[in-house]
């Protein structure tokens, strides 16, 4: 089972690739579909993610892809299961297992993921469906005299059970402790709260006896809150991110796959790029992202059938760019010449 667990997550970071976050829970498709005027039905979900799932070649830049719920058991019009037209291109089909952030009872402002309770019967059958890798996030938010080291202790304590249960089952845990770019914070705060979560989570994962070689970190970048009036640069923005995970991360996770957090399609690609051309990394730095892999995708899609080739040549090229900085390969002048 170990070895099964190192396999899957080294083939999630291999060279070149990385993951496609399509596990949108119910209200946040929606907000995403209002955006180009579409109903979020369950027939437009379904083929949406179909769209994506099928576009050419896509499987060169993309090694897995987080599915929600609904669209691990969901059918193609065909009737074949979206997981299974994942697998057959060789992508590994992966699920989105947490409930949520819910208020933490006592902290004002502060928040705790729910979802423990019956994880081990749902991995369980998550594994029969398929799933070969999971994940669960936990937010964390900057603010006056927030976060607290209560709430940060108490996701990183959940955030190693997950992972504990994930490997119980044999399903590979991304583990994901987002600090939020939300707020007028500074460059300097964002490291300090990241490297105080990171701190901890790594702690919980020992003392869970999490295997490392067995899992994945999905961490937000160490970047200025979108309010700040000063905004660092993309150079600083990646030196400091590198910096702080060296600080946090044993080199004995094989991966790092980054969440977008809000940055912009092309912000997001850039922020990769440079942080591989560093060099000198124990890990391998990759991304996992959501909408700066789909938004451009789908304003081409608009939900209407003749568009889905033109929508999947976009994803395809936003797949490729994220796969090229994978390497630290990436120039902007490739955004006009693929």
């Amino acid at each position: 089972m170990s070895q099964e667990l190192v396999t899957v997550a080294n083939a999630l970071v291999a060279r070149g690739k990385g993951i496609l976050a399509a596990d949108e829970s119910f209200p946040t498709i929606a907000k995403r579909f209002k955006s180009i005027g579409l109903e979020s039905t369950e027939e437009y979900r379904r083929d949406y993610r179909h769209m994506l799932f099928t576009a050419p070649d896509f499987s060169q830049y993309v090694s897995g892809v987080i599915l929600f719920d609904e669209t691990l058991r969901q059918k193609a019009a065909d009737g074949k299961r979206l997981a299974d037209i994942l697998a057959d291109q060789g992508v590994i089909p992966g699920i989105k297992v947490d409930a949520g952030a819910k208020p933490l009872a006592g902290f004002e402002g502060e928040t705790v993921t729910e979802g423990l309770d019956g994880l081990r019967g749902r991995l369980a059958e998550y594994r029969e469906l398929g799933a070969k890798f999971a994940k669960w996030r936990a937010v964390i938010n900057i603010g006056e005299g927030l976060p607290t080291r209560f709430a940060l202790e108490a996701n990183a304590h959940a955030l190693a059970r997950y992972a504990a249960l994930c490997q119980e089952a044999g399903i590979v845990p991304i583990v994901e402790p987002e600090v939020l770019m939300d707020g007028n914070h500074d460059l300097a705060r964002c490291q300090a709260v990241t490297e105080e979560i990171l701190v901890l989570v790594f702690a919980q994962l020992k003392a869970h006896n999490v295997l490392l070689e067995g899992m994945l970190l999905k961490p937000n970048m160490v970047i200025s809150g979108k309010g700040a009036a000063d905004r660092a640069g993309a150079e600083e923005v990646a030196k400091e991110t590198v910096a702080t995970l060296k600080r946090c991360v044993p080199s004995a996770v094989p991966g790092i796959v980054f969440l977008s957090g809000g940055q912009s399609s092309v912000e997001a690609t850039e922020h990769l790029d440079l942080m591989n051309k560093l060099g000198d990394l124990p890990w391998a730095l990759s991304f996992s992202y959501g909408r700066a892999l789909q938004e451009d995708a789908l304003k081409a899609w608009q939900g209407q059938s003749g568009n889905v080739a033109t929508a999947q040549a976009v994803f395809r090229h936003r797949a490729k760019m994220n796969g090229v900085a994978a390497t630290g390969g990436y120039s902007s002048q490739l955004e006009n010449a693929s």
